[in-house]
């Protein structure tokens, strides 16, 4: 069985204000302060054989302040950092529509668009997941209510250090085990 095929729990993460701070549309590395303990976090999440994904609603995409294009290519700095400090990003999901969009082509109330659940329903149907294992992590009511939506466990980050909030989560999931062999490498791009 290939490894992307191998059921795991997938942690689901909002980007602004959980693995950076939310610094007003930030869509440049330049632009990026990572939240501490975010990078170690990742790296704990995956060697628990955890699977993380990035579900992030980006309205400055709709507000005309930046572009999709602008949104993948930070990602794509974000998923650098995130490998050198040990960690991996299975996917990232953007949502860039706003009912209020100035460009016309963004102006939906779109069913990705937080609190409705639907990047998180990609990424769970993406995935081969168990579910009893998984959850979201946000900083905002409506990612509590998206991962509800999506029948996952939701978790509120009040701010401080991520790594030491994911700890008290993953004690709370004593029955999952570490299900990567001991050194097995995350490749990025490879859907681990």
């Amino acid at each position: 069985m290939s490894e992307s095929a191998r059921v795991r729990p997938l942690a689901l993460l909002d980007r602004d204000g959980v693995l950076n701070r939310d610094t007003g549309y930030p869509h440049r590395p330049e632009q990026i302060e990572w939240i501490d303990g975010a990078l170690a976090a990742l790296a704990l999440l995956c060697a628990r054989g955890y699977r993380c994904v990035v579900v992030t609603n980006q309205s400055g995409i709709a507000r005309g302040l930046y572009t999709e294009q602008d949104v993948e290519a930070l990602h794509g700095w974000m998923a650098g950092e995130i490998v050198r400090a040990g960690g991996h990003i299975a996917a990232f999901y953007h949502c860039p529509y706003h009912p209020e969009a100035v460009i016309p082509q963004y102006r939906a109330d779109h069913e990705d668009r937080k609190p409705r659940p639907g990047m998180l329903l990609k990424a769970l149907a993406r995935f081969p997941t168990d579910l009893a294992q998984s959850f979201m992590i946000g900083d905002r009511q409506s990612d509590l209510d998206a991962a509800a939506a999506a029948g996952i466990a939701g978790h509120l980050f009040p701010g401080g250090a991520l790594d030491q909030f994911v700890g008290d989560i993953l004690a709370g999931y004593p029955n999952h085990q570490q299900t990567l062999m001991a050194g097995a490498p995350f490749e990025a791009g490879k859907g681990n």
